[in-house]
């Protein structure tokens, strides 16, 4: 296991080195593996970036982000301003289904509720939100409503899917299904991969819910 010295290390290098964060005033802590993020940042794409550069690390096995978005004078939209943005975004947006996704907006924070037919199509609404001037905060309520495939078609489509990924070990990686929700077991060696794992979940057809219970895992430590 690597020592949480040198986690913190690494990740306050990732920090300095991805050009989609300003960590001059990111603090950072590890415990046990769970790094926390402190300190403020000009917006939520920032926060959204540090959280994501973290996840990239070698024994990081949990992330707490207490990064507040502290927009700058020239940022600051109204909640009315916002939600206007918002609506025209998800509008303009192909990939995202006409008349079938609401969103509030309240102190800067975006809400979106909504059903839709696939993952992708709820991952490119919160993408069309988190990048516009004024928002602090996402939350996403849209839920996924297809007609599943039957369980054994559905975790031999996944099974396959997590075959395909040259950088998965998918003989670690356990899939169960109940209906059209999954639940993946196993050991991955980063939280990056663990995030490619429930991905490759997700881009199966019928999948609703994905209770990922992968275990990071690091084979080696730093320099051995």
């Amino acid at each position: 296991m690597r020592s949480d010295k040198d986690i913190r290390t690494d990740v306050v290098a990732e920090l300095n080195w991805s050009s989609s964060v300003r960590d001059e005033d990111i603090a950072v802590a590890v415990k046990d593996g769970v790094v926390t993020l402190g300190g403020t940042v000009d917006d939520y794409a920032q926060r959204y970036a540090a959280e994501r550069a973290v996840e990239k690390v070698n024994g990081v096995r949990a992330i707490a982000n207490d990064l507040t978005v502290k927009l700058p004078g020239a940022l600051q939209r109204s909640d009315s301003e916002i939600a206007h943005a918002v609506v025209g975004a998800l509008t303009w947006n192909t990939q995202v289904p006409s008349n079938r996704i609401t969103a509030s907006v309240t102190n800067g924070w975006v809400t979106l509720e909504g059903k839709v037919a696939w993952q992708f199509e709820k991952q490119a609404a919160e993408r069309a939100v988190r990048y516009l001037t004024g928002v602090k905060g996402l939350t996403s309520l849209i839920t996924i409503e297809v007609k599943a495939p039957s369980p054994e078609d559905l975790k031999e489509r996944i099974r396959s899917s997590l075959r395909r990924q040259a950088e998965l070990d998918a003989l670690q990686i356990k899939v169960e299904t109940v209906g059209s929700k999954v639940t993946l077991r196993g050991t991955v060696r980063s939280l990056a991969e663990r995030r490619d794992a429930e991905r490759a979940v997700w881009n199966a057809p019928g999948v609703t819910q994905v209770d990922d219970a992968l275990v990071v895992a690091a084979p080696f430590a730093a320099g051995v």
